[in-house]
């Protein structure tokens, strides 16, 4: 049920950043929930071809591809201030990540895959949807943006989540909260203090 949840809650929120980069490229109605379904599917889609899972439940039902198309519809009426639009998006982004790093390595770990794997498909999972969406908008990834913490946080959720539900006996919510509390707080932390990873020497 918490991982049901947290699925739709994760694509809602990043169907909401996709919409809102699609307000801000002044696209119209139909581009911008084009740009927030896509968002917020994208990652799940890429998580169930790894897993295994054909054909994969995005594409198989209509409440995923339908919760990012209303958390669209909503950003199309209600979008804040253009001038707040890039913070608003960064901070939806961060929940997104956080909330699809933690979900699935959790279900990776339900289909019997290795800790190693689980984490690689919560990191696959968490960013799929975000660099889908900079490429569509003609935007450079976040991913690569080197002012940015990113992939990092969403590798840490992830492994956590995948290294606690393999070797404790804790319940499977404790650790989809605890990884998607970490993922999404390292991200927050990151942008509010301008935290980078080193880049080469010039």
């Amino acid at each position: 049920m918490l991982l049901d949840v947290l699925n739709f809650a994760g694509i809602a929120v990043f169907g909401a950043s996709g919409a809102m980069v699609g307000v801000r490229k002044d696209f119209d109605m139909w581009g911008i929930i084009t740009v927030g379904v896509l968002t917020g599917v994208g990652g799940g889609v890429l998580r169930d071809v790894l897993l295994g899972i054909t054909p994969p439940t995005s594409v198989q039902g209509y409440g995923n591809a339908l919760t990012a198309a209303i958390a669209s519809l909503l950003v199309f009426q209600f979008h804040p201030a253009f001038t707040k639009l890039r913070r608003s998006i960064l901070v939806l982004d961060a929940f997104g990540m956080g909330l699809f790093a933690a979900s699935s390595a959790s279900l990776a770990v339900e289909v019997g895959v290795s800790s190693f794997a689980a984490a690689t498909v919560g990191l696959l999972t968490a960013i799929g949807g975000g660099v889908l969406r900079d490429v569509i908008s003609n935007e450079v990834p976040l991913l690569l943006q080197p002012a940015d913490l990113y992939a990092v946080p969403a590798l840490l959720g992830a492994t956590v989540v995948a290294l606690g539900l393999h070797h404790t006996s804790l319940p499977q919510w404790v650790w989809l909260v605890v990884g998607s509390i970490l993922a999404t707080g390292l991200r927050l932390l990151g942008l509010k203090f301008k935290w980078r990873l080193p880049t080469a020497r010039r």
